[in-house]
C-alpha cells in the first residue's frame, strides 16, 4: 500500500462516525483480538473448526 493509500484510508477513519478499534486495525484477522461474549464462542467455533479440519487431514492420509 503506497504512501498516499495509506493517507487517505487514515482520513476515511478519522469521517467516519464509528471509528475502527485501534486494537483490531492494522492487522490481517481483526477478529482474533476483539473481546465480548459473541467475539469470545465465534472464535471458540473457529478453534473447533480448525481442530476438526486437522483431524480429518489425517484421517485420510491414514
Amino acid at each position: 500500500m503506497s504512501n498516499t493509500e495509506k493517507n487517505k484510508q487514515e482520513a476515511d477513519n478519522k469521517d467516519a462516525a464509528v471509528k475502527p478499534d485501534e486494537e483490531t486495525l492494522h492487522t490481517t484477522d481483526p477478529q482474533e483480538h476483539m473481546e465480548g461474549p459473541f467475539s469470545s464462542v465465534m472464535q471458540g467455533v473457529k478453534e473447533g473448526f480448525e481442530e476438526n479440519e486437522e483431524k480429518d487431514k489425517e484421517d485420510e492420509k491414514a
